[in-house]
């Protein structure tokens, strides 16, 4: 079912991070950017595989880190742009042992950076957040595991360290939301629709 038009365009930056082109993950974001185009507002992809993103932060990148003058350069100036430029953020992306896929971790540590995500303060444990252009995050992700084990046993890790740790460090008006497709390795069509129809209904809330 199609959403309903949408007064504001916004800017909106899909992550995935899925090496398989035939996966879930791949039609779960052809969904999401099928959706926000048909709303009419400016989608931009990254898909990290396919761009063949390297998610090592360089010994440089690491010694500039706390530097007053830290700057990206080469092959990170794109996705800091991109970065910059979104005022929504829509990741799709595997969860592995609990935890984002390597990937995708390498991209917030090599983009969300000090002067671009947030600023340092004369005290290095505080964190100036710089992202004021972001309003909305939103996770979707799918596990092989049942929802039990990670909301009882686990607590929600992912979830805890978007809502948590690097929102309020870096863009702290940003409302959060996450979507997870447990027990995603035996799935039907009939919840694949019902989770795409969740998908539609937290997107039609971006403005």
């Amino acid at each position: 079912m199609p959403l309903t038009l949408w007064r504001t365009t916004v800017n909106v930056l899909v992550v995935l991070a899925h090496p398989l082109r035939d996966s879930l993950c791949h039609r779960l974001a052809e969904h999401v950017s099928d959706e926000l185009r048909w709303a009419g507002h400016d989608v931009v992809i990254e898909d990290l595989y396919a761009r063949d993103f390297d998610p090592a932060l360089s010994s440089i990148e690491r010694r500039r880190y706390n530097a007053p003058d830290y700057r990206a350069e080469g092959d990170m100036r794109r996705p800091i742009e991109r970065l910059l430029a979104a005022e929504a953020i829509v990741l799709v992306f595997p969860t592995w042992w609990f935890g984002l896929p390597a990937i995708l971790k390498g991209w917030i540590d090599r983009a969300w950076v000090p002067d671009i995500a947030f600023d340092h303060h004369q005290d290095v444990s505080v964190l100036k957040p710089l992202l004021g252009n972001l309003r909305h995050l939103v996770a979707i992700t799918t596990l092989a595991s049942p929802w039990w084990l990670d909301w009882f046993l686990l607590g929600r890790p992912v979830a805890k360290m978007f809502k948590y740790a690097l929102l309020p460090s870096c863009a702290v008006d940003c409302r959060f939301r996450m979507l997870s497709l447990y027990r995603s390795d035996r799935i039907g069509e009939t919840r694949i629709r019902g989770f795409t129809a969740r998908i539609s209904q937290v997107l039609s809330g971006l403005h």
